[in-house]
């Protein structure tokens, strides 16, 4: 079986036999004197006994097996590629063999990411989700390892951890970005200081000797500012993590004043119409808060709740669909109406917008009375459902 998953070729390769000889594997593992007579192993640790080398359960040598080099070498030389293997199999019903290898493209997108003063690229494809974690979520991650998302759980790190950096401490935000990862039949929950961009298109340098045989770095690219950004599986990083996490203590965040009028937030990359629009606002006695595009917005949100939200669909680093889905994510902010106003008023657009969570959609040019109208609309029913 071959196919393409994201940014990796994988190979399966099966037999429908009798499956692993456990007990014969460990006693080949403990001959070899890679595990010791007494220790208690699941069958999962004893069957990667035969990734090493010497170890091979056949009675006799011939030119196919023997000499335990075989699948020695298939994981060493996997791994030079910057792929690994992974293995499947059921007492009585055969085995299964996974190999995963990077596929190098030209051009691929990426989610964009700084971790301390670094920043990194993920590929689009393995992102299942963005969610902004509270202060309280974050300790109760680091102090499990792990968090849950749609019922599942995920092992939980820290990626300057991955990278080997285990003096790095996570910057103590009120909220912070944390991605939902998955690579084959593995996932993790990535924490990051800041989500530079979503869904950025890079050309794809190759990287020297030196990097390609380590596990979980596919590539490097050069930003448009000139800067040298290396690509990242951070599941593959995490499945050889190299360094403990130091557990990171977070503060509690002081409570701040409510505002007493209605606060309005303006996503729009065009520094026109958040003039234009701010004003019209303000001259209605709201509160205007700005944003250029979906990740300032998302900075912003980390401070505040808006009662509205006035937001575009076409920005850098951030649309207004990907906007919309992480407000919708996030229970603080899943409540918080949102007006989508753009030219794409296309049926597509409209009913996709409708799918994901937008509360209105307006479509350019529009009345002023008309936007203010369903804005005085939106306020009601939120006093009513206080």
């Amino acid at each position: 079986d071959l196919k393409q998953e994201g940014n990796e070729v994988q190979l399966s390769l099966s037999d429908d036999g009798g499956g692993l000889d456990i007990d014969r594997i460990r006693e080949k593992a403990i001959e070899k004197g890679l595990t010791q007579p007494g220790k208690t192993l699941s069958e999962a640790e004893i069957a990667d006994f035969i990734f090493h080398a010497g170890v091979s359960t056949a009675t006799e040598v011939s030119r196919l097996a023997g000499r335990g080099v075989g699948m020695d070498v298939v994981r060493t030389e996997v791994a030079a590629l910057g792929g690994r293997v992974e293995m499947r199999f059921t007492r009585g019903q055969g085995t299964r063999f996974t190999i995963y290898l990077p596929l190098t493209l030209a051009v691929t997108q990426t989610v964009l990411v700084r971790a301390g003063s670094k920043t990194y690229a993920i590929p689009s494809v393995m992102v299942e989700q963005v969610l902004q974690l509270r202060q309280e979520q974050l300790v109760a991650a680091y102090a499990s390892r792990q968090t849950e998302w749609q019922d599942r759980r995920y092992p939980f790190h820290y990626l300057p951890h991955l990278l080997g950096i285990s003096e790095a401490i996570a910057e103590q935000k009120r909220f912070s970005p944390t991605l939902y990862l998955r690579s084959g039949t593995n996932a993790i929950a990535l924490h990051v200081d800041e989500m530079v961009g979503s869904n950025q298109e890079i050309v794809v340098k190759s990287i020297g000797p030196q990097l390609q045989r380590v596990a979980g770095i596919t590539g490097a690219t050069v930003l448009g500012t000139g800067e040298i950004v290396l690509i990242l599986n951070p599941v593959l990083l995490a499945l050889k993590e190299v360094a403990a996490r130091p557990a990171i203590v977070y503060e509690a965040p002081k409570p701040q004043a409510a505002a007493t009028q209605p606060t309005i937030m303006v996503v729009d990359d065009s520094l026109t119409v958040r003039k234009v629009t701010g004003r019209l606002l303000e001259r209605q006695g709201y509160i205007v808060v700005t944003a250029r595009d979906g990740v300032e917005a998302m900075e912003k949100l980390l401070e505040l709740v808006p009662d509205v939200m006035l937001v575009d669909i076409e920005m850098p680093r951030m649309d207004g669909f990907d906007l919309t889905r992480n407000v919708r994510a996030d229970k603080r902010l899943a409540r918080v109406p949102i007006i989508m106003i753009t030219s794409r008023t296309a049926d597509k657009h409209q009913n996709y917008a409708k799918e994901i969570g937008v509360s209105h959609f307006l479509g350019k040019p529009y009345r002023e009375d008309d936007l203010l109208e369903k804005i005085s609309g939106f306020l009601k029913e939120r006093r009513a459902a206080a």
